[in-house]
């Protein structure tokens, strides 16, 4: 994809979590890695990360909140700053500088909140830092939230101009069935206006401590379609599955118009 020069990419926590929910260093030092490499391209990233939440109960475990939304503003603003600081060391040791943007839902309506967003946005990317996106938890409650990171994502692509999106989550893309059926396959490119509901099933939903499930991925992946920006669905434990999209190779699911 020679026409590539801005990238979205975003890891949900599945991807960057074991069967214990436990953040995982190596794969998130495997998605930097990539990301080096695409700078190395002339291809800028934007990074949407999630996992502050995980991150915050592996600093404080239990906690006695009972408010479910309280202590998700919690665990996330204990969080941020660990995950800042495992993706500092990451791009440090690639020569990069990588630098932290929340946001709530409300600043990318039009006005001076998404202008000074956007002049935030260009001032890291063209200075070769990589911005790291993510709900600004602490104070986003109600209609301010975002669905999910996959809306974040798309409302970032959509800010900067991206050329692509890509999503990555713990399974190989949209199937036509469930996942862990051998009779079922990935669904190599889906359109703007197709209907794939039927093929979503329980098991193709959920992000374990996340907000998203495919459904939502396919929902927004479709929207930006609409505003000419195709997005790749794929599995972020695969080896250089960010390369292998950004080279042509038949990775993942593809929204497009």
């Amino acid at each position: 994809m020679s026409d590539i020069k801005r990238v979205v990419i975003k890891v949900g926590t599945n991807v960057m979590t074991n069967k214990d929910n436990r953040i995982v260093r190596p794969v998130l030092q495997r998605i930097v890695s990539q990301i080096a490499e695409l700078y190395e391209q002339d291809i800028l990233s934007v990074l949407v990360s999630s996992g502050s939440v995980i991150a915050g109960k592996e600093v404080f475990g239990k906690c006695k909140i009972k408010d479910k939304n309280q202590r998700r503003q919690f665990f996330s603003a204990i969080g941020q700053p660990r995950m800042m600081k495992m993706y500092y060391n990451f791009f440090h040791d690639y020569g990069m500088k990588c630098a932290q943007v929340l946001a709530t839902k409300r600043d990318f309506n039009p006005g001076k909140h998404r202008e000074n967003m956007v002049t935030c946005y260009e001032a890291l990317l063209s200075q070769g830092v990589i911005p790291i996106a993510n709900e600004d938890d602490a104070v986003s409650l109600t209609m301010s939230m975002f669905t999910d990171n996959d809306e974040l994502a798309s409302l970032v692509a959509e800010l900067i101009h991206a050329d692509l999106l890509i999503i990555l989550t713990d399974i190989d893309g949209v199937f036509t069935g469930n996942p862990d059926d051998e009779h079922t396959h990935v669904i190599k490119e889906v359109k703007m206006d197709q209907d794939v509901n039927d093929y979503i099933q329980e098991s193709n939903k959920g992000e374990a401590e996340g907000r998203g499930g495919m459904g939502s991925k396919v929902r927004v992946a479709q929207t930006l379609a609409a505003k000419h920006i195709p997005t790749y669905i794929a599995n972020g434990k695969r080896e250089n599955v960010i390369l292998d999209i950004i080279a042509g190779k038949n990775v993942g699911t593809r929204i497009t118009e």
